[in-house]
């Protein structure tokens, strides 16, 4: 069994270095001979394993996440679909010596700024062209000086990924067509995540134990139901990169690889919405939504795109 690895994986290995290529190869010949080396991710049917840095020469440590057989994949086909650098746990914003020895690899971060970057754009020109309502919620980029205020409210820090995100768009507006994001989230202001980051965390010191995880300094919010309603939502995990699933009810769970792969997922259902298997992209009232609705309101204006 052979294990795939897309032209544009390749690539990113040649960026990285001679010292990534071997090490992913190395990784691909024991994934032909077990397929479920790595960890689930959750309901994605994505596993990630990871590359010990130490192991091999001019190789960072890193994650990298594939997909192995149905749904997403014939019967006994891996690909592989994103490689990261392995995270460090979020110790806060400190300078000392040892917080300095342990920061992320800053090629490994520029290339994710680049990724996201290169994605959202996509997302971008699309609303422009075919989604009005939706491209006019969107909040103006944060400033480095407001990020930076950001993580120090949070004691967090940011992933190279999600700072590259807010940079273009730091949330959106509470208006029709805002919930636009894939599955119809909506990207939350940074007042948003820092309110709802330290409720949690008020929740967890009160509340959770050992048997049950409210909420965990590494868990960044992203995008809510609503841009006024966070009952439910996705976060970042800044010590695995996976972007995750939380409700009201206490369910957190892995939903997508990376940022990257969220944004990417939903520029490619955008530009080819023919090949979307699950929900797909749809326009009401100048605003993009995801369908079909179940919405009584925006199922009532619901258009698919064809493209």
């Amino acid at each position: 069994m052979a294990v795939e690895i897309p032209a544009d994986i390749q690539e990113l290995c040649k960026e990285l270095g001679k010292g990534v290529e071997y090490a992913l190869k190395v990784l691909c010949r024991q994934l032909e001979d077990n397929p479920l080396l790595g960890s689930p991710t959750g309901d994605r049917y994505l596993y990630v394993a990871e590359i010990d840095g130490d192991t091999f020469e001019d190789c960072p440590a890193l994650h990298v996440h594939y997909a192995y057989g149905p749904p997403l994949l014939v019967e006994g086909q891996v690909q592989i679909r994103d490689i990261a650098g392995a995270q460090l746990p979020a110790s806060g914003t400190g300078t000392d010596a040892h917080d300095r020895d342990q920061a992320p690899d800053p090629h490994l971060e520029e290339i994710a700024a680049r990724q996201v970057t290169g994605a959202w754009q996509r997302i971008e020109t699309w609303l422009h062209a075919h989604a009005p309502a939706s491209y006019a919620s969107l909040k103006a980029g944060a400033s480095e000086g407001e990020i930076a205020a950001l993580e120090e409210a949070l004691g967090v820090r940011i992933p190279a990924d999600l700072k590259a995100l807010w940079s273009l768009h730091s949330g959106v507006h509470n208006v029709h067509g805002a919930r636009f994001l894939m599955e119809n989230w909506a990207l939350m202001d940074l007042d948003s995540v820092v309110s709802f980051y330290q409720q949690q965390m008020r929740s967890q010191q009160r509340d959770g134990d050992d048997e049950f995880t409210f909420w965990t300094v590494s868990w960044i919010p992203v995008c809510s139901f609503g841009a006024d309603d966070r009952t439910y939502g996705l976060y970042l995990d800044a010590e695995t990169g996976q972007l995750c699933y939380w409700d009201r009810y206490g369910e957190r769970r892995p939903e997508y690889a990376s940022l990257t792969t969220y944004l990417e997922e939903m520029a490619d259902a955008l530009e080819a919405p023919s090949l979307v298997t699950g929900a797909r992209p749809g326009l009401a009232d100048g605003g993009l939504a995801w369908g079909p609705p179940t919405d009584p309101d925006i199922e009532a204006a619901w258009v698919p795109f064809a493209g």
